[in-house]
């Protein structure tokens, strides 16, 4: 399975693919999408930077799924807002080409990849690294995307084993309009 992540962000966005073959996961790419208003780009033409990015992306990788980091709350509201327009162009850029999104938090994220959640951005890169048996440290939005791709790769396969055992079945008594499962 080619699994696309998606670190999300205004000014830096990070993207990684890995494959996995049972437990084996296999680096393919990562790197950033960057936007900046120093070059004059008001926030419609950033977000479509990044959608047009995320676009090509998937174009060149050809991922069967993706998983994209769930925003935080952040101190400040306007960059919180910001940071979910960003999010949100991602999203979009996924879904318009027909990729499931799985969504995990930066939490999730270091637990599965590090084994606790208070781990810092260079221990992340250092786990990534180590797991992914790369040659360097990738840059911080690309190893928090791949670290989604990890974390991806495992609850996957430990969905797929539960399911081997019972199948689980969505639940839709306390659905809303029939549009949400859980």
């Amino acid at each position: 399975m080619r699994i696309l992540g998606i670190d999300p962000g205004l000014q830096c966005t990070g993207f990684g693919v890995i494959d996995t073959e049972g437990p084996e996961m296999h680096y393919v790419a990562s790197g950033t999408i960057q936007t900046s208003p120093k070059d004059g780009a008001l926030l419609p033409a950033r977000l479509r930077i990044l959608f047009d990015g995320i676009n090509e992306v998937v174009a060149r990788y050809q991922p069967e799924v993706s998983a994209c980091e769930i925003v935080f709350v952040n101190v400040n509201p306007q960059a919180t807002l910001l940071l979910g327009q960003a999010r949100g162009a991602c999203l979009t850029a996924l879904v318009s080409n027909n990729l499931a999104v799985a969504e995990y938090t930066a939490l999730q994220l270091k637990k599965a990849v590090v084994g606790h959640g208070k781990a810092d951005k260079t221990q992340v890169q250092e786990m990534v690294k180590r797991l992914l048996r790369l040659p360097g440290l990738p840059g911080k939005d690309a190893a928090d995307a791949l670290g989604l791709c990890i974390t991806h790769a495992q609850v996957s396969r430990t969905v797929a084993a539960i399911n081997k055992v019972s199948a689980l079945q969505a639940r839709t008594h306390a659905s809303y309009k029939g549009g949400r499962n859980y």
